[in-house]
């Protein structure tokens, strides 16, 4: 495991070596030696904690806090870069679940279990299971959730009455494609589906696809499957469905992306994480909100496709804040935060997913009904430990947690992105994605020996 960290962390380095620490930082200015630096990923919910953060500075009058921002694909480089080599720019950084093990395993987290236990009614047993677990190693918490999610099928409830469309209780893929090309026109994608590179973009709803039609990125030998029949029919699939009844541009549509074209009435249809509710719910900024419906991950050969994510916080074993990261960090990640955010900037950004008591508040309990339910269901049904139909000997959803994916999900994800593209087909950019996979699938297998 060691030796195929250390070459992660080359590559990474040299992936990261153009992200210099100032022409990254997108939130708050460089206040000082004196100043807690938090690494984030730039969306929503984040945003909110950055604009509620001069009320933790009031409470906290000897920490300042400076945030560096960064969209996703470049934070994970950033991050990821910064931690494994020590280098000390960051005291608290947002990590995954895909992470946390490795990373705590490797000795580049910091155990927040005494913390967690010296802080009065923090309270981790209120984090939903699945997310608890996911972020644990040899019992303790490696990093804290600051929310949860699995995926969904949100639909406009007024796009499809007016077309005359339905969809089961627990559609199928192919259900849902006749749906989307019945809704498709001129105006109007029949659906918004991630197209952009990268392996916590495209691949976040394509894996979950893939595994729904029985496909597998490894058999038990470490033997590379992206060439088999169920990953070439999912990933077909997935590739005619976005170029025919999908978003303009879709090669380079990310989530947010996504977000901005349902949340607008450009799309019928969305298919991504639960944690999309705070936009396509919000009324400040959504003509949606109040008329989605919300459908589980769609079926094929296998059911329970929704996949398990969360965006947590973790310290840094490199810190020389360790203490004052962990006075932010259970700030921003506590029940009173939530209820914070509920009562200041509105329960439709209150950050879903993470604890159980959220769901128990009544204000967020009623305008949650539609989704609430459907999140936790969806969250607790998805067992990362058993991903996929056949065996396979990895763990993980919507990735695989071993640390090459970083690098070989983005060189995949570019071969599927092209394809949406239109400048390769499937069945070349899946040739290409097998050769990657099976270079990978090696080592392990070597090590086996």
């Amino acid at each position: 495991m060691k030796h195929r960290l250390h070459r992660l962390i080359i590559l990474l380095v040299c992936l990261a070596l153009p992200l210099s620490l100032a022409a990254c930082a997108g939130a708050g200015s460089l206040r000082g030696g004196d100043a807690v630096t938090i690494a984030l990923v730039s969306n929503s919910q984040m945003t909110d904690a950055i604009s509620l953060s001069n009320q933790f500075e009031a409470e906290n009058p000897g920490i300042k806090l400076n945030f560096v921002t960064l969209p996703e694909n470049q934070a994970r480089a950033k991050i990821t870069a910064s931690v494994a080599t020590g280098g000390g720019e960051f005291d608290a950084v947002m990590i995954s679940n895909y992470e946390t093990r490795m990373w705590a395993q490797n000795g580049w987290l910091t155990n927040l279990g005494p913390y967690i236990a010296q802080t009065p009614g923090y309270d981790q047993n209120d984090f939903i299971g699945s997310i608890r677990d996911a972020l644990s190693y040899q019992g303790d918490m490696y990093s804290v959730p600051f929310y949860g999610e699995s995926s969904f099928l949100m639909y406009n409830k007024k796009l499809f009455a007016q077309a005359g469309v339905s969809l089961p209780a627990r559609p199928t893929w192919t259900e849902v494609a006749a749906a989307a090309e019945r809704l498709n026109s001129d105006k109007v994608a029949g659906i918004c589906l991630r197209g952009k590179p990268g392996w916590g973009e495209i691949l976040a709803p394509l894996d979950t696809v893939i595994n729904a039609y029985g496909g597998r990125w490894y058999d038990e030998q470490w033997n590379a499957q992206l060439t088999s029949p169920e990953v070439e029919q999912a990933v077909q699939f997935y590739v005619d469905t976005v170029r025919k009844y999908g978003e303009q541009g879709a090669s380079s549509a990310g989530f947010q992306e996504c977000a901005t074209e349902f949340s607008q009435g450009h799309a019928a249809m969305w298919y991504d994480a639960t944690s999309a509710v705070n936009t396509v719910e919000s009324k400040d900024s959504s003509t949606v909100a109040g008329d989605v419906g919300y459908l589980p991950a769609p079926r094929m050969a296998k059911d329970d496709n929704g996949w398990l994510y969360t965006w947590s916080l973790g310290i840094p074993t490199s810190s020389k804040k360790k203490d004052e990261a962990w006075k932010f960090i259970q700030w921003m990640t506590n029940k009173d935060y939530i209820k914070m955010v509920g009562e200041t900037l509105g329960w439709d950004h209150v950050p879903p997913g993470s604890r159980l008591s959220t769901y128990q508040i009544p204000q967020y309990a009623d305008i949650s009904k539609a989704y609430g339910p459907l999140t936790i269901d969806s969250i607790n049904s998805t067992n990362q430990l058993k991903p996929t139909l056949q065996p396979v000997p990895y763990t993980g959803v919507q990735f695989l947690a071993i640390p090459e994916f970083q690098d070989l999900g983005t060189r995949v994800s570019q071969q599927i992105s092209a394809a949406i593209a239109g400048q390769v087909s499937v069945d070349r950019a899946l040739k290409q994605a097998q050769q990657y996979a099976a270079t990978v699938g090696k080592t392990y297998q070597q090590e086996e020996k």
